[in-house]
């Protein structure tokens, strides 16, 4: 990041919107239905978590951050710090498709995208006329704003979530993800508790499985493959929340994937909130930040197709 309230190049925010997308909130309040009760926390209270696929870590005392040659000093990784989290429960996963639609059945919620109208989808995943035609970011000009883009529709209309219900929900804001985590009687973790997990046991490693970042030639996360931003050795995008191996925690994709909405701010001024893990856009030869030391940040209204979360509740 070019400055602490700067979001990287892999995580677009509304604050950059081209005009032609217009980044202005949506007139008047959110047109979400009133809330169910039966969904909703009474105040000062959360309903009890839904513990299905949580771990539960026994915290402790670990060495966040990093200061090695791979660190970006600007993006406050550092420095090395003893930082102590009780224990908590952690989702094993970041939520599904399929988890958030069921989300979205019981209360009603209208996401952040839906009510700006569009959202940041990659270039690489849109065809080429509506790649030609949608306006970017200055700066990053991988990303588009495309009208239509929302959670159940990634790519815009047209596209759809059929055969990705177990790929992470994406186009969801920091807003969103509070929501839901609300109403399955969670939060989201803090940036501690999800770098205590992600490095799964392993004392200042660079990934959650060790240093290595293809252990035996195999790969062990999503990330860009050939050469950023034009050609992949592939297809960009998401897979499946459990798509590689775990770490020794029990915790899949924390590194690679989508982008990880956590509940602190980025840094001490603005309202960006914090991410962690990097996503399948990150490649080392513009942006090293799938490790689990690695942060960066976006406002609580930003949206795009590479962010998503993953939710926390207290043991």
């Amino acid at each position: 990041m070019t400055s602490p309230d700067t979001p990287a190049c892999c995580a677009a925010s509304r604050a950059a919107a081209p005009a032609a997308a217009s980044p202005a909130p949506p007139a008047g309040p959110p047109a979400d239905p009133p809330p169910r009760p039966t969904v909703q926390p009474a105040v000062g209270r959360r309903p009890a978590p839904r513990l299905s696929g949580m771990v539960l870590l026994p915290g402790g005392t670990f060495r966040m951050g990093n200061e090695d040659a791979n660190a970006n000093p600007l993006d406050g990784e550092g420095p090395v710090r003893e930082v102590r989290v009780e224990p908590f429960r952690i989702d094993a996963h970041t939520v599904t498709n399929a988890r958030f639609a069921r989300f979205i059945r019981e209360t009603g919620h209208r996401t952040e995208a839906e009510r700006y109208g569009w959202s940041y989808v990659f270039m690489g995943l849109l065809p080429p006329d509506v790649a030609r035609r949608a306006p970017s970011p200055a700066g990053t000009p991988w990303w588009r704003a495309v009208e239509g883009a929302v959670w159940n529709r990634p790519e815009g209309p047209g596209s759809d979530v059929a055969g990705r219900q177990k790929h992470p929900v994406v186009h969801v804001s920091w807003n969103d993800a509070a929501a839901y985590a609300a109403w399955a009687g969670k939060r989201l973790p803090t940036e501690a508790e999800w770098e205590y997990a992600a490095r799964g046991g392993l004392d200042q490693a660079t990934y959650p499985w060790g240093d290595e970042l293809r252990p035996r030639g195999r790969d062990r996360c999503n990330i860009w493959r050939g050469r950023f931003p034009d050609r992949h050795d592939g297809r960009p995008g998401t897979v499946a929340v459990d798509a590689y191996r775990p770490n020794a925690f029990g915790l899949h994709n924390t590194v690679g994937n989508v982008w990880e909405w956590c509940a602190d701010p980025f840094s001490g001024t603005g309202d960006a909130r914090a991410m962690r893990g990097g996503s399948y856009l990150c490649h080392d030869s513009y942006c090293n930040r799938y490790r689990v030391a690695a942060r960066t940040g976006n406002t609580p209204d930003s949206t795009t197709g590479n962010t998503g979360f993953r939710c926390a509740a207290d043991a």
